[in-house]
């Protein structure tokens, strides 16, 4: 295995510019292993490790100061490497998913057959829980709750779809990161989640503080069902979420 890149391979390789990774090394986030003459930057394999985990930190929205403090803190590479593998690969399947779903309907269309919802929409987020609700909450919950749905315009469903979408995607990139659940970041985001859960009508503590039980539940309920864990990442994430929640509500 080659031992050593200069800054033009390590960027012709990594996809960025040789001005990018110099830049990662004036703050600090990825110094060169070595320079040669003339100032030439060289990297060894433990750059080349770091700079990975830097471009998967930074394609989930983390700015550098952020990159820097998770790097800092999460010594163990391949620990921080399998959270993201296991994300990634989460995120594969999902897309696979979504392929094979516009194949079938493309397929379908082309061939004036009937289309079936359920191939239509795999893959994709949409209401599936009716039945779970009604289980655990009651028809009247379920029924309150469709009818906040149905009464909501387009605009504000969006918003609304906008402000979960953003949640999740913060709860991901927190797992990801290797951050304490328990710590200023992830309680930020157990509080903001529990105010998103009381914002729906018909569950319990709807316009208040929500049930101290139902937000436990449901923590449970993310990591037990990989539909619910896929909101956040897969099942490492749901991981995170119910750990700052707990801690949140201890």
């Amino acid at each position: 295995m080659k031992g050593e890149w200069s800054i033009q391979e390590l960027a012709r390789a990594a996809g960025v510019t040789s001005r990018t990774l110099r830049h990662y090394g004036d703050v600090g986030v990825l110094e060169p292993s070595r320079t040669g003459p003339g100032g030439m930057r060289f990297y060894d394999a433990d750059a080349l490790v770091r700079l990975q985990r830097i471009l998967l930190l930074r394609d989930l929205g983390l700015g550098l100061p952020a990159v820097a403090e998770v790097l800092d803190g999460q010594r163990d590479a391949t620990a921080a490497l399998r959270v993201h593998l296991e994300l990634l690969e989460h995120e594969q399947r999902r897309l696979a998913r979504q392929i094979e779903s516009v194949r079938t309907t493309i397929r379908r269309t082309e061939r004036g057959e009937e289309l079936m919802a359920n191939e239509v929409f795999d893959g994709f987020d949409h209401t599936q829980y009716r039945d779970e609700v009604i289980e655990r909450w009651g028809q009247d919950a379920y029924d309150s709750s469709d009818r906040w749905w149905r009464g909501m315009s387009e605009a504000e469903r969006d918003d609304w779809k906008s402000v979960a979408a953003r949640l999740g995607a913060d709860w991901t990139a927190a797992a990801a990161a290797g951050l304490d659940p328990a710590g200023p970041e992830g309680q930020d985001l157990a509080r903001r989640h529990v105010a998103w859960l009381g914002s729906i009508p018909g569950t319990p503590g709807h316009g208040e503080e929500p049930n101290r039980e139902y937000v436990l539940g449901l923590a449970e309920m993310y990591v037990a069902d990989e539909r619910f864990a896929a909101n956040y990442g897969g099942p490492a994430g749901a991981e995170f979420v119910r750990s700052a929640l707990r801690a949140h509500l201890a």
